[in-house]
């Protein structure tokens, strides 16, 4: 009598059932294979529940993020005990536009991902949804440690994500691994306009408790940084910075005349609006950056 092989017949089973997903438009898409392929930042693709390499995030080295020290200091050290296998906390970087928020979770990635085993994975806002999907891919890779990065974070008064993001972060049945932590840029403090907020306390039977629910999304986060407009010493401090490094050429007076014309057309002073006058500048002198 010949044996019986479960083999056989799990394997005829899972065909089976993959047959019946992609009828059903619901085929899974095949896992990435961390073990063979080496790259260290991705972009989550909701739709088909994989994961796309970036080769290049065009990170900048940590010493070029002018006006901001305190703020690499402490998402380095944070982000350092973590990549070490050590507790940190989930950080919300919020904000003026162009000061470097996301260009500091860049380059302190790029900064220690050269020693560890640290990954940098994107989600787009309107996928927040799918992170429990995203979750339970990585949580497999005890060998790696996976920083997922949410960049412009907001929620407006149509959209209920915010309430994955709270459940993922902390008191969702569904704990984080211990592998997993989560950065995420905003303009907005409490991540929602204060509108929002602001009638829905109007509105409500209890205000109160109402404002709670919505600010309670960013006290998931402990670790809060700052970050404000620059002021005319710290912009020229970053024009000069750039231009040193890239061998620009022009004298500081004349550098310093051209980022004020520069800065009053983009109507007003930022780390992004210094990298573009800069950009510009080396366009102009067939330079490459």
């Amino acid at each position: 009598m010949n044996e019986i092989n479960p083999d056989k017949y799990l394997n005829i089973l899972e065909r089976i059932a993959c047959a019946l997903e992609h009828q059903a438009g619901k085929a899974p898409a095949p896992r990435y294979d961390f073990k063979t392929n080496k790259e260290k930042a991705f972009i989550w693709d909701a739709g088909g529940k994989t994961l796309i390499p970036v080769a290049d995030t065009r990170a900048l080295p940590l010493k070029m993020l002018i006006g901001i020290d305190d703020q690499k200091e402490s998402l380095l050290a944070n982000t350092a005990q973590f990549a070490k296998g050590f507790a940190a906390n989930n950080a919300l970087l919020w904000g003026a536009r162009g000061m470097g928020k996301s260009s500091i979770v860049k380059a302190v990635h790029a900064h220690l991902s050269a020693s560890h085993p640290l990954i940098l994975i994107e989600i787009h806002r309107e996928d927040i949804a799918s992170l429990s999907s995203l979750l339970h891919i990585i949580a497999q890779e005890k060998d790696k440690r996976f920083l997922l990065y949410c960049d412009d974070l907001s929620f407006d008064e149509q959209d209920s994500g915010y309430k994955s993001l709270k459940a993922v972060l902390e008191g969702g049945i569904q704990a984080r691994p211990d592998n997993v932590i989560f950065y995420a840029t905003s303009n907005r403090r409490h991540l929602m306009p204060r509108n929002m907020i602001e009638n829905e306390a109007r509105t409500a039977i209890h205000g109160g408790e109402t404002i709670e629910e919505k600010v309670s999304l960013s006290d998931r986060f402990g670790l809060w940084l700052g970050f404000y407009p620059c002021d005319q010493d710290h912009f020229f401090t970053m024009i000069e910075t750039y231009a040193d490094t890239f061998g620009l050429d022009g004298s500081k007076d004349d550098l310093r005349a051209q980022a004020i014309e520069w800065s009053m057309q983009r109507g007003g002073r930022s780390g992004r609006v210094a990298w573009q006058f800069i950009q510009n500048l080396a366009g102009k002198q067939g330079k490459a950056l």
